[in-house]
């Protein structure tokens, strides 16, 4: 049996900020005019992908040393150079120290984070398939643009001004180093995407999407599936994901052998 610990957050925050990370990398090396960077500062990740970017932020603050005041000052210092908002992700299991002094710098609780785990054994993930039409698999290196599209096309709907984001988005998501973007075809129509990054042994889930048309197919599920497996065969032991608390994402991931580890708060420095 796995526990909820601190050893447990330190590998979970761990491969997100390593994801996070390896997103920005790629943004620097595809894009190099972007001022992508990051910098590793008391043993938590910061991260600039712009200012609107969600890995705009920091993961592991108070997991790996105490938290100080020197920490982070370089921090906001790093974001204010850049002229970005300072976020931090920030598990329960953080130095004890580390909300009041939160509290004392003038941050600000503003989201939530169900993160989630599941252990993998050494074979095929116990998951089915619930539609034999639906075919899985992932990109080839030449279908990065296709993938986006799919993906962008299957946010469009939740927000029209965000499609042209996720488009940028999704083509560095596809070509990170260490993930593994995958497809799901229905008719030999792509309807679905998802991501999977590897870390240390932990494979991390993300990249949920699928267009309006292809939706209740069972897309998301074979998804899930597909990359389990693959997890598994490439020797991963745990798999890891995000949900916003209560949310439908979060009970799908509940049936399909999740469990919740802890329930994540993202700080801003306000004013």
């Amino acid at each position: 049996m796995i526990f909820s610990d601190k050893a447990l957050s330190q590998k979970l925050e761990r491969t997100e900020g390593r994801a996070n990370a390896d997103f920005v990398e790629t943004r620097a090396r595809l894009q190099s005019d972007s001022g992508a960077a990051w910098i590793e500062v008391g043993g938590a990740y910061a991260m600039f992908d712009g200012p609107e970017s969600p890995c705009t932020q920091t993961f592991g603050l108070g997991m790996f040393r105490e938290a100080t005041s020197e920490h982070l000052d370089e921090i906001e210092r790093f974001f204010a150079e850049r002229a970005a908002p300072v976020f931090h992700e920030i598990s329960p299991m953080a130095n004890s120290s580390l909300m009041p002094l939160l509290n004392e710098r003038g941050y600000r609780p503003v989201e939530l984070t169900s993160v989630m785990f599941r252990e993998l054994g050494g074979q095929a993930a116990d998951l089915k398939t619930q539609n034999p039409q639906l075919v899985t698999r992932a990109i080839t290196p030449d279908e990065v643009e296709l993938w986006a599209k799919t993906s962008a096309d299957g946010w469009a709907t939740e927000n029209e001004g965000l499609a042209d984001f996720m488009l940028d988005f999704g083509r560095i998501s596809a070509q990170c180093n260490g993930a593994y973007p995958y497809l799901a075809e229905l008719d030999g129509k792509a309807i679905s995407t998802g991501m999977m990054f590897v870390h240390g042994g932990v494979a991390m889930l993300a990249g949920a999407s699928t267009i309006p048309a292809g939706r209740n197919q069972g897309a998301q599920n074979a998804l899930l599936h597909a990359r389990l497996t693959l997890a598994a065969e490439l020797g991963c032991t745990l798999a890891i994901m995000g949900a916003s608390p209560g949310s439908q994402s979060q009970k799908n991931a509940q049936k399909n052998g999740f469990n919740i580890a802890y329930t994540r708060t993202k700080w801003q420095l306000i004013g």
